[in-house]
């Protein structure tokens, strides 16, 4: 079934921007949505989705109350919820793979939504901007494109992508909004129309270090949450050999950044934030170690 907007079939394809003009609600939220403070979310409550993961709960839950993501640059950040029970999907899409990703969203909230007895699905897609690569188009083309494809109906109500979500500075290009949040609870506003709101975080856990690893090594995307038990789980995973990786150890930020394949002028954004930059470094740094440390642990057994 088609997606929607408005109860209006969305006519595929066409950018971001094009998509919004002809649906003037979706540009409003769009707009609120980029004009909002960016809050600082403590680890209360919280299930951080990292890279190429994805978790979904609901109001049922006694542990999690809210699902966030941040550091999305071309990543998109995908919100997919049922207004019918309020379970709730969010995930951080890096185009590795869009066409298997979106059925795994989907059926994730379908694992919750069998029994209700009304309600609609609403996707809320956030993140990208007018990179040179086009690497964040072609994530929002992917994202709509396979959305509409679902035998499902799906109401898209928020699009804050790519050129919507974009500002310039000295001739470079930068996003607007690199995280969100999504309240879960019943202390929400509203549970059938839960608000999206642009965030950062103060703790990425649990395990930041093994999941990051994980991403890393290529790692297909994973759901990391059962909320029915209410516990996270990471499943075993493997690595090819990383070469050189005593060299890299040894390196400062500085040089691991300009060896990232990052953005060209987005590299000057990181190294002028002190705190984002060393948090990049440090997320290189601590794979290395996690990867040199397992592999220590490995050879001492055999």
């Amino acid at each position: 079934m088609p997606l929607l907007v408005e109860g209006r079939r969305v006519r595929l394809p066409q950018s971001a921007g094009d998509l919004v003009r002809a649906h003037p609600p979706l540009e409003e939220r769009a707009r609120l949505l980029r004009g909002q403070s960016v809050q600082q979310v403590g680890p209360q409550g919280l299930l951080y989705v990292q890279q190429r993961e994805l978790a979904v709960t609901s109001p049922e839950d006694g542990s999690i109350s809210i699902l966030g993501s941040d550091d999305a640059t071309t990543c998109h950040i995908v919100v997919l919820r049922h207004t019918g029970n309020g379970a709730t999907c969010l995930t951080h899409c890096d185009g590795t793979d869009t066409k298997a990703e979106v059925p795994l969203i989907m059926n994730s909230i379908k694992s919750f939504s069998d029994h209700a007895q009304c309600g609609r699905l609403e996707v809320h897609l956030v993140g990208g901007f007018s990179d040179d690569r086009q690497l964040s188009q072609k994530l929002t083309h992917q994202l709509l494109s396979e959305f509409d494809r679902q035998e499902d109906d799906i109401h898209l109500v928020t699009l804050c992508v790519t050129e919507l979500n974009d500002r310039e500075e000295n001739e470079n290009h930068f996003p607007i909004i690199y995280g969100i949040v999504i309240l879960s609870s019943r202390t929400a506003v509203n549970i059938k129309t839960a608000e999206i709101y642009r965030a950062s975080f103060q703790d990425r856990g649990p395990e930041q270090e093994l999941r990051a690893a994980r991403a890393l090594t290529g790692g297909p995307m994973i759901s990391i949450y059962d909320a029915k038990t209410e516990q996270l789980r990471i499943g075993p995973y493997s690595w090819m050999p990383f070469p050189h990786v005593d060299f890299w150890l040894q390196q400062d930020d500085k040089q691991i950044l300009e060896k990232h394949p990052v953005q060209n002028g987005y590299l000057s954004f990181w190294m002028d934030e002190t705190t984002a930059s060393e948090r990049r470094a440090g997320c290189e740094r601590r794979f290395c170690s996690t990867v040199l440390s397992t592999t220590d642990r490995l050879h001492e057994t055999i």
